[in-house]
This record gives structure tokens, C-alpha cells and sequence, in this order.
């Protein structure tokens, strides 16, 4: 009985030795970067971009945590031809490049269950977060700049007719998204793949004031799908 006792209390030493290494750092920081991609219609409408990201994780205990994430991430422009016409009325469309670009920044709060022993640790996560996304359609142009002189630009320009963007529109959406995915811890180093799902809102369709045609029949929501993957340090 005496043995037994003695093994049952090494045992329960060792566990909680073990226990209190893998909660040596109860609050971790991460810092990394990587590659986001469009998915599913997002995909035919906006290219791919990077990602840059700030975390703060709370360990509850060695299988759990919560994670608070800010992310920017800078997306591709994609190029959509569209005839346009020299008036409202429809005749000689000639093809025309518009181009949209984005950058989406959110913050998420997420649930962390990691492997709490080994050198190589995977973890999975599911969490919600609030996504700020603005975009910006151009199409290219001439304009003429008239002769300028800067010494501290490094430039003294004669003047002339230069390409530059026309904007047609700018708009943002603040929404509601989740995301999951996981990773894999290997000492300071961590490597992840998360999916976001955003649940945009929806464009109704709007009535040509000139010719009462109306443009996007039926509208559509903007919700957006991304693949997002991030390297980087966790200290």
C-alpha cells in the first residue's frame, strides 16, 4: 500500500510539473504574415493580396485559449473589361479596363485547443470577429499636368498629357464574419491556415435616371470568403 501511495504521488508531481510548463507563458504574443486569396464569386472580382497580423492569446489552461487577432490584409486588383459608350444611349461600346481593389482589416476573438506537450504542437480555432472592408474602382485615363519644379521631389517636369486613374466609386461595409481553421506550433515558430466567411450586405438594384434601364437585376449580397495563410513568432 505504501509503494502504491508513493507511485500515485509521483505521478500526480509529474503531471503537475508538466502543467506548469505548458502554462510558463500565460499570455502570449504573435506577430506574422502571409498570403491572402479571394474564394468562391469573391474570386472573379478581387485578386490576391497579404496579410499582416497582430495577436494576443490568454491561456486558460494547457489544451485551451482565447485569442484576440487584428489583421490587415492588402488585396490584388482585378481587372473587369466593360463597354462604354460616349452617351447614355447604347451604340459604338468600346471595351473598357476598370480595375477594383481592396484592403480588409478585421478583429476577431477566437477559441484556441492546442496539444499541450511536444516540441511540434497543432492547434485548431473557431471564432467571430468584425470586418471592415473598403473598395475602390478605377479606370485609366489622361490628364494634362502643367510644367513643376521640386528639387526636394527630385523632378523638374516640362509639362504634358500623363495616364492617370479615374475613380468611379468608393464604398465600405463594416460586417459581421467568422472564421477556423488551424495551425501548427514548432517553439517560437507558427504556421496557420484560416477560412473567413463575412456576411456582407445587400446591393439593390439601381435605375438608369437617362434611359429607366434597370442595372443589376435582382441585386446581390456582398458577403466574402477568403483563404488566408500566415507564418510567423509567438512569444
Amino acid at each position: 500500500m505504501r509503494h502504491t501511495n508513493v507511485i500515485v504521488l509521483a505521478m500526480f508531481l509529474g503531471l503537475s510539473a508538466s502543467a506548469a510548463r505548458a502554462q510558463d507563458k500565460p499570455v502570449e504574443i504573435s506577430l506574422g504574415g502571409g498570403w491572402t486569396m479571394p474564394n468562391s464569386e469573391v474570386r472573379d472580382h478581387l485578386g490576391n493580396g497579404y496579410n499582416f497580423n497582430f495577436g494576443v492569446q490568454v491561456n486558460v489552461n494547457p489544451i485551451i485559449g482565447i485569442e484576440g487577432l487584428y489583421s490587415f490584409n492588402g488585396l490584388g486588383e482585378k481587372r473587369i473589361s466593360i463597354p462604354v459608350t460616349p452617351g447614355p444611349v447604347a451604340g459604338g461600346e468600346v471595351p473598357t479596363d476598370f480595375f477594383a481593389s481592396m484592403n480588409m482589416q478585421y478583429g476577431t476573438g477566437s477559441v484556441i485547443i492546442r496539444a499541450p506537450e511536444g516540441n511540434i504542437k497543432p492547434y485548431g480555432l473557431i471564432g467571430m470577429g468584425v470586418y471592415y472592408r473598403p473598395v475602390k474602382v478605377t479606370t485609366p485615363g489622361v490628364g494634362y499636368v502643367p510644367g513643376y519644379c521640386d528639387p526636394w521631389w527630385y523632378i523638374c517636369y516640362p509639362g504634358g498629357f500623363v495616364p492617370v486613374d479615374n475613380i468611379i466609386g468608393e464604398r465600405s461595409s463594416t460586417d459581421f464574419g467568422m472564421n477556423f481553421g488551424g495551425g501548427v506550433n514548432f517553439h517560437q515558430i507558427y504556421a496557420e491556415v484560416r477560412y473567413h466567411y463575412i456576411w456582407g450586405p445587400k446591393i439593390e438594384p439601381q435605375v438608369n435616371p437617362l434611359t429607366g434601364a434597370t442595372i443589376g437585376a435582382g441585386g446581390g449580397n456582398a458577403n466574402g470568403q477568403f483563404l488566408q495563410t500566415t507564418f510567423g513568432i509567438r512569444f
